[in-house]
């Protein structure tokens, strides 16, 4: 088994520690639109305009999920209703943790710093840190960096903040294309997938695999 020891643990915080529910959601708002065996098709594409919407300039991520919810309709020929794509936002931070993540968030807390690189709002994100249980070194936002995940100036701004390298750090997440892609391109070697089951495993791009966060501890020697 691969032990790191890293100076930051930096995790991605919707989907990998905060159970993201953007899917569940779509399904009861827009269950009178969409038949119940093409829905989800209909959360993939949500999906797919989701990730498109972060890839140009930074905008708000109140107007992320907007555009995708209004992009998601046309394509679908469903008449935008600006009222339910604000209630996916206003949503967000409500949202708990995974099971069992505070547990050992809270164990690794005690041998490392933690820190969250997070596609997110600042009046959002420390509601859902807040119900992680554990206590975090810094909590960085698109927001701050002017620039979503998977793009190099959101992870650039991170480590310019921590004033360290690549290989200062051990990035966790439940997703290869919104983080451990560009980590691998940036020259993290240290990584962790945490496979929840939203993208097929890859192992191309270099990291250790576990199913929950209580597998971390293991990975650095606790």
């Amino acid at each position: 088994m691969t032990t790191y020891r890293p100076k930051y643990i930096t995790f991605d915080c919707y989907g990998t520690l905060t159970w993201f529910q953007m899917g569940n959601m779509t399904r009861e708002l827009y269950a009178e639109h969409v038949p119940a065996e093409r829905m989800q098709a209909f959360i993939k594409d949500f999906e797919a305009y989701r990730f498109d919407e972060v890839l140009g300039a930074w905008q708000p991520y109140e107007s992320v999920i907007k555009n995708a919810v209004e992009r998601t309709c046309r394509k679908w020929k469903i008449v935008y209703d600006d009222n339910v794509a604000q209630g996916f936002y206003d949503a967000v931070p409500s949202w708990g943790p995974h099971p069992n993540v505070a547990e050992p968030l809270v164990r690794v807390a005690e041998h490392y710093r933690l820190v969250i690189l997070s596609n997110a709002s600042d009046n959002q994100i420390q509601s859902n840190v807040d119900k992680l249980g554990a206590p975090f070194h810094a909590v960085y936002t698109a927001e701050q960096a002017q620039a979503y995940k998977p793009r190099f100036q959101a992870f650039e701004y991170m480590l310019d903040q921590l004033g360290c390298g690549p290989e200062d750090l051990l990035h966790v997440s439940a997703s290869l294309r919104y983080d451990l892609m560009p980590a691998w391109g940036l020259g993290i070697e240290n990584k962790v997938y945490v496979n929840r089951g939203y993208e097929p495993s890859t192992p191309y791009f270099g990291y250790s695999e576990i199913s929950d966060i209580g597998g971390l501890p293991g990975l650095v020697g606790l």
